[in-house]
């Protein structure tokens, strides 16, 4: 790999553009990147937001490339790696994906084997810089390479290496996921302000606020979860309160069957994913 590596996003959605633009953010040179889509309007936009190299064919795109990114969705993968395949063998980059429940094995195998691939599951806080990445390497992968991969996914937020790709079912059902879990407390919690009286944008501003600062608090303190919500708690308090009634009613239950229902949705899909409509 030389050392100012050539990348080239294969897809060009929302989460590529992301990472494109946290990657430029953080030092990566416009010159060093290429991007490929069918749509050559979408294309050219991202051409001249970002100064990169763009194409319409996927084949010419990752011959450029030290490091393919497959930014595509799950179900056109397969596609898109067996049209590649007869370049990547010769050329033979790193590659990583960033799809959904694709096991490196049978990514690898629709690339034409014995490559380096990186997984990456990433989650929807990367298109505003605040992301939480798994990475998951196979053994073709060199130390050099996962420290590119590495700096590429701590520009859009933190990125977290898993040394087992089971794994990577546990972070999408934690980190992949659950941003819509934290989007549905700060419904109901607006939704019970809102009833109790307060306007519906002051509900929000102040829903969306307590759990940024909550966050915040909880990324900077050396304190655990449970220590930072004893810290708010007073004895026969309104904090206690609300924390007996979550208690009472399950919250902890309910958090740990839904967060179980989607790692067993996570392993189903990749099964379903591999055999793919051509099996």
């Amino acid at each position: 790999m030389s050392t100012s590596p050539t990348i080239s996003f294969i897809g060009a959605g929302n989460m590529a553009t992301a990472i494109l633009g946290g990657m430029l953010d953080s030092g990566f040179k416009a010159s060093d990147v290429w991007v490929s889509a069918p749509d050559d309007s979408h294309l050219q936009a991202i051409k001249k937001r970002f100064g990169v190299s763009v194409t319409t064919d996927n084949r010419h795109c990752a011959e450029q490339a030290d490091l393919v990114i497959l930014a595509v969705k799950p179900q056109v993968m397969r596609e898109v790696c067996t049209d590649i395949a007869p370049v990547v063998q010769n050329t033979r980059p790193l590659i990583a994906s960033i799809a959904a429940g694709l096991e490196a094995d049978t990514l690898d195998a629709w690339l034409g084997g014995g490559l380096p691939l990186v997984r990456i599951m990433p989650n929807t806080p990367s298109l505003v810089g605040r992301g939480a990445a798994g990475l998951f390497a196979n053994s073709q992968v060199s130390d050099e390479q996962k420290n590119l991969v590495e700096s590429i996914f701590s520009g859009i937020g933190s990125a977290l290496w898993v040394g087992d790709e089971t794994m990577l079912h546990a972070v999408t059902a934690l980190s992949g996921s659950g941003p819509a879990y934290f989007f549905l407390i700060l419904e109901a919690l607006e939704e019970a302000a809102v009833d109790a009286g307060m306007n519906a944008d002051t509900a929000r501003q102040l829903a969306i606020q307590t759990m940024a600062g909550a966050a915040e608090m909880a990324g900077r303190s050396d304190h655990d979860p449970g220590q930072l919500k004893r810290n708010v708690m007073s004895p026969g308090g309104t904090t206690e309160q609300a924390i007996t009634a979550f208690e009472d009613g399950g919250l902890r239950a309910l958090v740990k069957k839904a967060y179980k229902a989607a790692f067993s949705r996570s392993e189903a899909m990749a099964k379903e994913l591999a055999a793919g409509p051509h099996d």
